[in-house]
Formats: C-alpha cells, structure tokens, sequence
C-alpha cells in the first residue's frame, strides 16, 4: 500500500484528491499537515487519516509517508517538489507544475538525484475518453485531423482566491489554459511549432482573465480560449476530412457534464458515442502513480512531458506581449 501524505488542506485536495486516494487500490491515506495544526488534525479526523502535522516539513520528515500530493498554490510547486523528493518522497504535484518551463529542471534533477517518481497532476491524462479520441484519430476514424478547437471558462472575481493573485501563480492561462494544450499532444502526439495569443487581464488582480490562443502544430491548428469571468463551459473538438470528435467534459467529467465523446461520419452521416459514467479521474490517477512506484510498468505524466507542455503557455505570454506568433 502507497503511503500518501497531504501537503496543506487545499481545496482540491479535499473535493477530490483526498476522496479518490480512500477509494484507491493500493493506496492509503496516512497523514494531512497544514501550518495550522488543529487544522491539519481536523481535516485527518474527517478522512480518517492517522496522523496529522502542523507543519509541511514534519510531514516530510515522517518515516511513515512514502508519497506527497503537492496542492500548494502554483507559485510554491516547484520549492515543494523538490523539498519532498529531497526527503526521499514520492511526488505528485498539482498542476501547473511550474510558473515556467526552465523552473522545472530544477524538479527533474531532484527526482533524478532522489530516485523517486514525481509527476504533474494531470488527471485527464488517466482518463479513458482520452484513450479514445487517440485512437479514433490514430486509426483514420476522421480522417486528416485539421483543426482543433476548445475552450474552458468560469466564473471567479473573489480576490482572496489564488487564482486572482498574480504572486501566488494566478491566471486563467497556469489554471486552465494548460488542459486544452495537453489534450491535444496526448491525443495527437504532436508538438507546436508557434503560438499566437491576445490576452486581457483584470486590472484590480492583474491576472489574466481571457486568452484567445491558437497553436501551430503544422499538419493542424489548435485554437481555444480560456476565462475565468465568462459562465462556465468546457468543449474539445477535432475536426479532421472524413468527420469530426466532441468531447463533453473534456477536463472536469462530472462536474460539467457526463463524460461523452461522439465522432460524426462525414461520409455516412452517423454519430458514434461513447459514454464514460461512474469513471473518478483522480482515482484512476492515484491507482496508475501506485503502480508507478511499484515497479509494475505504468507510463506516468513524466516532468519531461510537462517541460514541452509548459512551453506553450510560456509562448502565448510572450506572444501577447509582442502582439505577434513566437515559436515555441
């Protein structure tokens, strides 16, 4: 059984992360800390968890953790990532992993130097929807792919939240901007060349609050748009000669929408759909880094995918501010 330690009682962490670990196979909660120690013992008292710390560096030093999830606000990823893998840890770590891709070398030499797994916490890349968009794209089903498109939104102007302060990483493009990106390399394999982006930003927060983006992958085109005050939406589709996939909920399945993807036959005007219920994402996560350090084969969302992922973001912020397409 994976020992799994929490670092801090975000939000997702209890939502979702925390839930998915207890429902696990080969996994067991075993420890929350906060830096607020009657904090950190509630929040094990709710999840049954044994242990509790009032600070992030006790939980590391504990013989009876074997992995941490990092759920830190996105500007502390990186110094927690490398200070858990320094301690022998196990690492998953909420994405986005880093505010930038050449931060993230530091985590990629501190997992190497540790011999521990580390992984950014991009639970769609488990999810079995994704699987099938790949293959239907792999084998033909549409086609020549030739464009994809998305877009991810919602609605959040609370300045004490994290994601409308700009030093501790927000941003609709670090929160969400990512996902439309690596939904498209995990399903097609391929990597951008350029990127364009026009981005606006809230002038109380300073956060970017709407990014229209769009990517060259050479064979085809990536074009989305993110906010975070727009209603909420989330929709993936790639468009390819012979037809064309929708995903439901691309990103949060359930939250959404149910999970559903449809592939509509240009050729013989028939939609295909498949539908995904009852599937918890996070737990399909927690169960693959099990297996992961385990030793039993399992293929992880590696630090070097999240480098190239990365990338992008960094170059539709560089784009914005030169009002012209980069290459990546």
């Amino acid at each position: 059984m994976l020992r799994w330690g929490i670092l801090s009682g975000a939000k997702i962490a209890r939502d979702h992360v925390i839930p998915a670990i207890l429902k696990a196979e080969g996994c067991v909660l075993e420890g929350i800390a906060s830096r607020d120690a009657a904090r950190a013992g509630e929040l094990a008292r709710h999840f049954g968890a044994p242990r509790s710390f009032g600070s992030y560096e006790a939980l590391l030093e504990s013989p009876e953790i074997d992995a941490v999830y990092v759920p830190l606000p996105t500007a502390h990823h990186v110094e927690w990532a490398v200070r858990a893998a320094d301690a022998g840890k196990h690492v998953l770590v909420e994405k986005p992993l880093a505010l930038r891709a050449s931060d993230i070398a530091r985590v990629i030499e501190a997992r190497d130097r540790a011999g521990v797994q580390v992984a950014e916490a991009f639970m769609v890349r488990y999810h079995p929807q994704w699987a099938t968009v790949r293959d239907w794209i792999s084998v033909g089903r549409i086609g020549r792919l030739r464009h994809v498109q998305g877009a991810f939104s919602y609605f959040n102007d609370d300045p004490a939240n994290m994601r409308n302060q700009i030093d501790l990483g927000g941003g609709a493009l670090p929160d969400i901007g990512v996902y439309p990106v690596v939904a498209t390399r995990l399903v097609t394999g391929a990597e951008p060349a350029s990127a364009r982006a026009r981005i606006e930003r809230d002038a109380r927060f300073g956060t970017d609050i709407f990014a229209e983006c769009e990517a060259d992958f050479g064979a085809f085109r990536l074009s989305f748009y993110v906010a975070t005050q727009m209603a909420a939406r989330q929709t993936m589709v790639f468009h390819g000669t012979d037809g064309f996939i929708e995903v439901d909920a691309p990103f949060n399945a359930g939250l959404y929408a149910q999970a559903a993807v449809h592939l509509h036959d240009r050729s013989h005007g028939t939609t295909e759909t498949v539908r995904f219920g009852g599937v918890d994402q996070y737990r399909l996560q927690a169960e693959a880094f099990a297996r992961a350090v385990a030793g039993l084969g399992e293929r992880l969302f590696a630090l070097e995918e999240s480098v190239l992922n990365q990338r992008v973001i960094d170059a539709f912020y560089r784009s914005a501010e030169a009002s012209a397409p980069v290459p990546v």
